[in-house]
């Protein structure tokens, strides 16, 4: 766990959030700066860069971070209006945080979708 990283110390129980869910693998916990009414962020407790660094091999990490942001949509109250789920890789796209995370997004009308 790089010192540095503050997702690894939210995982690690050293900075305090408000955490909606977790595992053995995971945690998840609302975004201090929500783009809409739900704004939750999932993110392996392994420290995983971004999804541009995940390895042959972590196909299921991968699987298992989209199947708890639907759960989690249907616990939010959110999945049978639709949501939002992004994953930003490195700066140019939108990268703050260098920890592989997950965007659960929604409970209002989004704009500005690709489709």
């Amino acid at each position: 766990m790089p010192e540095e990283c503050i997702f690894c110390r939210i995982a690690a129980g050293e900075v305090p959030s408000d955490i909606v869910y977790q595992d053995e693998d995971f945690v998840a916990f609302r975004d201090i700066f929500p783009q809409a009414p739900t704004h939750v962020l999932i993110i392996p407790k392994t420290h995983i860069t971004s999804a541009a660094r995940l390895m042959e091999g972590q196909q299921e990490l991968a699987g298992r971070l989209i199947m708890i942001a639907r759960k989690l949509a249907e616990k939010e109250g959110i999945a049978e209006r639709g949501y939002r789920l992004v994953i930003n890789c490195g700066s140019q796209g939108g990268q703050q945080v260098p920890h592989l995370h997950l965007h659960l997004i929604g409970g209002r009308q989004l704009s500005g979708g690709l489709g």
